[in-house]
């Protein structure tokens, strides 16, 4: 729910929503266009090409041929679509979906990404790369937010870490921070006693 409204799918029922100081339901597509969104639900057309996909949205954020042109070709370095880019997405593993879905949230160069559940249904080599990519996108200044409740994940990845239950913000720091703050030694024992019971793993 939070994310949905992070990226104007959803109005909060009270307070309001900032990207970059944006108020997002003022504003919603200047909002959106320092925004990337990697859905947990990929939403990608399985009659178009993995280009076709992304292309399409550059399209929709507004970029000429020649700057899509660009982009794309970086990104199919960067991400390693080469294999991919002409095929249809219908019958792509879940690993290439993710790509292609990471490179449609890039397209248009944003300052900010939100990746749901980015780990969810993939081996572990896809993993290992996607890590390394959310690493670079950090390294690059931007913000990378991600929602996960693989905390191997979590802990490998975050600066700083929110733990909401029922629509509030119970816990907020760094990994560390919140081991001390619980007195655990594991991050996994820490969200735990955080939420209050193993219920708060599937929360």
């Amino acid at each position: 729910t939070t994310l949905r409204m992070l990226y104007t799918l959803m109005k909060p029922d009270a307070g309001t929503v900032s990207v970059d100081g944006i108020d997002a339901f003022a504003e919603p597509e200047k909002a959106r266009r320092r925004l990337g969104v990697l859905p947990d639900a990929r939403g990608l057309y399985k009659r178009l090409s993995c280009a076709e996909n992304v292309r399409y949205f550059g399209q929709l954020h507004g970029l000429d041929p020649a700057t899509i042109n660009e982009r794309l070709a970086r990104l199919t370095e960067r991400l390693d679509l080469g294999d991919i880019l002409q095929r249809r997405t219908e019958g792509f593993s879940q690993g290439q979906r993710v790509k292609t879905a990471l490179a449609r949230a890039l397209i248009h160069d944003p300052p900010n990404l939100i990746l749901d559940e980015p780990g969810n249904g993939l081996d572990v080599m896809t993993t290992r790369a996607l890590r390394e990519i959310m690493r670079s996108l950090r390294a690059e200044g931007r913000c990378v937010l991600f929602s996960s409740h693989m905390m191997a994940e979590v802990a490998a990845l975050c600066d700083r870490i929110v733990v909401i239950a029922k629509g509030r913000v119970v816990a907020a720091g760094s990994a560390e921070e919140l081991r001390a703050q619980t007195g655990e030694s594991n991050l996994e024992d820490a969200f735990v006693r955080i939420i209050g019971s193993d219920e708060g793993l599937a929360a």
